[in-house]
């Protein structure tokens, strides 16, 4: 299919069939090896604009794991974002705590957990995946990285984000909470990136880490296979390490989607309450098709090419 004819005929944008899940080779007819059109995916409608990051960096010329960092920051900055970075809602204690993991192509990963007063946890990630030999920093550990890697101590509890904890401490009133970001990135060259972060569940105990620093649960790439994110309540994805599944599903053949309904059947069948939970999961396989589900209704992810920067709503098990 030529670029044009694609552009025109655009793609039909429910059921499961995106943009994404045409093989990169209809769209862009190869010219020497690694000719692909780049693509972002990610959790949550309102992370279009770091998509859009993202893309922009791709087609800068830049890598996978680059547009990965670059799109994530965006959500951490905005402070509107109640559970991710800089406005992230606190625990029970007022204190915001972050935690993030990046994983590039090469099987390479870094995390940190519970950190607390610093931006952008996606970039502190990163150096720890590039400058140390561990993958995960936590706490005061992880501050201190940071800190000494040139990143500003801030204050990152919003007026917002101390009025919503201050009304939970009086009324126990739960938030409207979406959770985390996660994101997976193929450039130009068909190398994918994953990463996530997030500001947890909001008002949970202190010290609480969930499943976004933890690679293989909500994040896991493979550069042969794909990769898939995950978004909800975390303690249900560290169980059955979902993003880890995903990817080894479609290692085996399963199509993105089939492989995502499988993780989240999973959790159904875990035997575990699920009493006002939720958890969804998004992947995408190195030929581009994407995949999403999630336990219940009302979980959004991105898809976004060089022609497109769209939104939809997934599938999902409980009815």
């Amino acid at each position: 299919m030529k670029r044009r004819n694609f552009i025109k005929t655009g793609a039909v944008a429910s059921g499961g069939i995106l943009l994404g899940q045409l093989p990169l080779t209809n769209i862009y007819p190869r010219q020497g090896l690694n000719k692909r059109t780049p693509i972002v995916v990610s959790t949550w409608e309102p992370n279009l604009k770091s998509n859009a990051k993202a893309m922009e960096t791709l087609l800068s010329g830049k890598t996978s794991l680059d547009a990965i960092e670059q799109g994530i920051r965006v959500t951490e900055a905005n402070p509107d974002d109640t559970s991710v970075g800089y406005g992230g809602f606190p625990d029970e204690d007022g204190i915001v705590t972050l935690d993030a993991s990046i994983m590039d192509w090469k099987g390479n990963a870094g995390s940190v957990a519970f950190l607390q007063d610093i931006m952008h946890p996606i970039s502190v990630a990163r150096l720890v995946m590039e400058k140390t030999n561990h993958v995960m920093l936590a706490g005061d550990g992880a501050k201190k990285f940071a800190l000494a890697n040139g990143f500003k101590e801030e204050n990152l509890l919003t007026e917002k984000a101390k009025k919503a904890w201050n009304e939970w401490k009086q009324k126990n009133k739960k938030p409207d909470n979406h959770d985390t970001i996660g994101m997976l990135a193929i450039d130009s060259k068909n190398n994918i990136s994953g990463g996530v972060s997030t500001s947890g569940m909001a008002f949970k105990l202190h010290g609480r880490v969930g499943d976004s620093p933890i690679i293989g649960a909500a994040l896991f790439v493979d550069n042969e296979v794909g990769g898939a994110v995950s978004t909800g309540n975390g303690e249900y994805v560290m169980r059955s390490v979902g993003s880890f599944l995903i990817v080894e599903k479609m290692r085996e053949g399963m199509s993105p989607q089939k492989a995502c309904e499988l993780a989240v059947e999973r959790v159904y069948k875990s035997q575990q309450s699920l009493d006002n939970i939720n958890v969804c999961y998004v992947a995408v396989s190195k030929s581009g098709e994407v995949g999403a589900y999630s336990l219940r209704k009302g979980f959004t992810y991105c898809v976004t090419t060089p022609d497109k920067n769209k939104s939809f709503e997934s599938d999902f098990l409980m009815r």
